[in-house]
């Protein structure tokens, strides 16, 4: 509290004080100073969703055009090329690798410095490896783009991903935070679909040309117009800080608890700027839900990462997709899948399912429908099913929103930073060892050496990996109505 908030309070009737606090736990200037900033920064929403749709636009605007400009300039002539591959492969190993050292780091340093000023950081790298290939793209030019893409994804892989989430988590409460959640990934879906469909009737010169203007339109958007959030917005009192038990606001605070009848994790506020393994294992073995959204995101990323590694070449070796085609298939998954299941189910679905199923039931009919895919992928025998098989994300969808939803849920205010930044350096060091795994089992089948004739043999296995964070999914429900079963027991045996 402020000092005229202090003496307010103070000078204020008892029995006045014995309401509030009796209904509320928390004094009546500190609900009125928190319910200003409700409404002050609300606003401000709307312009972070301006930004992570302009980032979102430019980085998937020029994905249907890179695998032709790697094999123009690795393997000019050729529809099959294990250079490009590897060199692929690699690219998403070393991005994975830093992504998983560095997003932790900047969701602890926006937990301690806003979140504004930690996402400028990936907001203005991502522009330079469009501005490269903006210019020219023969060979020693794409050599050049190589090398900033992979220093560019290290700082944009998870941390505008985790810091956008974050600085979402810091404006609504625990109850309203699926909706939310779910309204970021559809925007960021709408801007997957519209930068394809702009891709999709732009030539390949200038796609990246736009790509660039339009990322640097999102970074120049972000320092005029976002407001900031976390460490600059914090408590201004001690009074109502989450993390303290006997604050006056930790009664209510304490009194929500995770889905799984369990205390949202308290741990000491970390001081240091990088957060040590024990602290990150510590936090994420802290409730049932934490472990079990640590599993699932490594095995359901796993999956997702080998796909992406393996279903660019696999359909230009198997089908002779150029591309065209590969924005056509883009098109496909952004209309069915990220246009409705973003920007209709998750803004209209999500919200409305969540209070009613869940999020644990939303996750698991999302990764089942993340398998579906998958596993149609692997068996296609004619150019057309992979197109039907796009349809399915409609259900996955659902799977990010879900997991992010339970995560933050189930840590304090001031953990969301590092929670979120957790979970995304889990999917970041999946994303290392996908192409250590699928990038030599996807040159393998597609080469002359294969074993056996069958090319979607490495997205198979990708499948199966899906499979698993699904039957981790169905354990986990299980296993958290159980808890919950128990919780309700003791309750009523002490009520007695």
């Amino acid at each position: 509290m402020t000092r005229e908030a202090r003496l307010q309070y103070c000078s204020a009737p008892l029995g006045t004080h014995g309401a509030d606090l009796a209904k509320t736990g928390v004094p009546p200037s500190t609900r009125q100073r928190a319910s200003g900033r409700d409404e002050g920064t609300s606003w401000g929403w709307g312009h972070l969703f301006a930004v992570n749709f302009l980032f979102h636009f430019s980085s998937f605007m020029v994905l249907p055009s890179i695998t032709d400009v790697t094999m123009d300039a690795v393997c000019p002539g050729r529809d099959e090329c294990s250079v490009a591959i590897y060199l692929s492969g690699f690219q998403n190993a070393i991005t994975g690798l830093g992504a998983l050292v560095v997003t932790p780091i900047v969701g602890n340093l926006s937990d301690r410095y806003g979140r504004k000023a930690l996402m400028t950081l990936p907001v203005t790298v991502a522009i330079l490896p469009l501005f490269i290939l903006a210019c020219n793209r023969s060979e020693v030019y794409f050599y050049v783009y190589y090398v900033l893409k992979i220093v560019a994804g290290i700082f944009c892989e998870g941390s505008m991903h985790c810091l956008s989430l974050a600085y979402v988590a810091d404006q609504v409460g625990t109850r309203r935070r699926a909706a939310a959640f779910g309204l970021l990934s559809g925007v960021s879906a709408a801007g997957f679909l519209s930068g394809t469909v702009t891709a999709r009737f732009l030539p390949t010169s200038s796609t990246f040309q736009v790509a660039a203007a339009v990322a640097a339109a999102g970074a120049v958007y972000l320092r005029a117009f976002v407001p900031d959030s976390g460490a600059a917005v914090a408590f201004d009192d001690e009074a109502c800080d989450p993390l303290l038990q006997g604050s006056p606001c930790s009664s209510a605070t304490s009194s929500s608890t995770s889905s799984d009848g369990e205390l949202s994790p308290r741990l000491p506020p970390y001081k240091g700027v990088l957060p040590s393994p024990s602290d990150m294992v510590a936090l994420l073995t802290s409730s049932l839900t934490l472990s079990a959204a640590a599993m699932i995101t490594f095995f359901y990323s796993l999956g997702e990462h080998g796909l992406q590694t393996a279903l660019l070449y696999y359909l230009k070796a198997q089908f002779g997709y150029s591309k065209d085609e590969f924005a056509n298939l883009l098109l496909i998954a952004g209309a069915a899948g990220n246009a409705l299941a973003g920007t209709n189910s998750i803004l209209t679905v999500m919200p409305i399912l969540a209070p009613i199923v869940g999020e644990e039931m939303l996750l698991i009919i999302g990764l089942l429908g993340g398998c579906t895919h998958v596993f149609l992928y692997g068996i296609a025998w004619s150019y057309w099913v992979p197109y039907f098989a796009a349809a399915f994300i409609i259900l996955s969808s659902f799977v990010h929103p879900s997991i992010r939803t339970n995560v933050s849920k189930s840590v304090g205010s001031n953990e969301q930073g590092i929670a979120q930044g957790c979970i995304s350096g889990i999917s970041s060091f999946a994303s290392i060892l996908a192409p250590l795994v699928f990038t030599p089992l996807t040159a393998w089948f597609l080469s002359e050496t294969k074993p056996f004739d069958f090319k979607g043999f490495s997205i198979m296995v990708a499948g199966f990996c899906t499979l698993i964070a699904f039957v981790i999914s169905t354990r986990m429900r299980g296993e958290r109505c159980g808890a919950s079963e128990k919780v309700s027991i003791v309750q009523h045996e002490q009520a007695c």
